[in-house]
């Protein structure tokens, strides 16, 4: 990123979508556009509280233009009483010929595929996206936002991660570096001396299903992960 133009904002709260009943059954929603459950939108009233307590007056929300963040979105908008922008760009990976199907589904009828994706290899023969594509139409996006002091990203599983392991200057070799985020978690990132700074990752309000708990207790590896970010306990790709 060392020759673009920087982003309007100079801090960056990246917040993943409520649950969808697709989540649920592992399938992959890609570009389609499965509404959020009722759980999915409990989970987004409650995350929008805890989540706008610390942002400072001004902070601008974007968001994907597919339901399920959209709505995730306007939780948000509402307490904050703020203006919301929807921008197409911000949608999930397209996945090509693997939307709407299960994880299963996909592990049974296309096993090399499968295998190459559980990997972290290019899958070909699937269509959707160019993993490339993504952050750089995410990032066009960012960049036509007004001046403020923070900016909350309402997006999803694949494309929070690709514009995470972007602002961070993390290469391919690095795709694995970060988990995925839960369901109606987030992350949050800084400019400080003129790089991003990662200051949390996978955030949860209390009493969500993947929020803060007790150290002596173990979550479960795949928990909140959807097929969009990868198979449990593997992989945060979306590709």
């Amino acid at each position: 990123m060392s020759d673009d133009p920087p982003l309007p904002v100079p801090r960056l709260v990246l917040w993943r979508h409520g649950r969808t009943e697709w989540n649920a059954a592992g399938r992959f929603q890609g570009q389609l556009d499965p509404p959020l459950d009722d759980e999915g939108r409990r989970q987004a009233v409650r995350a929008a509280r805890h989540l706008a307590g610390p942002l400072p007056g001004g902070t601008v929300v974007v968001t994907s233009d597919l339901s399920r963040a959209a709505e995730t979105a306007v939780a948000l908008t509402d307490v904050l009483g703020a203006p919301l922008r929807l921008d197409p760009r911000l949608r999930e990976v397209g996945m090509g010929s693997w939307e709407g199907l299960t994880r299963q589904e996909v592990a049974e009828r296309l096993p090399e595929q499968y295998a190459d994706w559980l990997a972290g290899r290019p899958v070909r023969g699937r269509g959707g996206e160019d993993p490339a594509e993504v952050p750089a139409r995410a990032l066009a996006a960012l960049r036509e936002l007004p001046e403020a002091p923070a900016a909350v990203v309402v997006t999803h599983g694949g494309t929070s991660a690709r514009l995470l392991e972007t602002l961070l200057g993390l290469g391919p070799e690095h795709r694995r570096v970060f988990g995925p985020l839960a369901n109606c978690a987030w992350s949050e990132l800084a400019m400080q001396n003129g790089r991003w700074r990662l200051l949390r990752h996978n955030t949860s309000a209390p009493g969500l299903p993947d929020g803060p708990v007790p150290q002596r207790e173990v979550r479960r590896p795949d928990a909140g992960a959807s097929p969009e970010e990868g198979a449990p306990a593997q992989d945060a790709d979306a590709l």
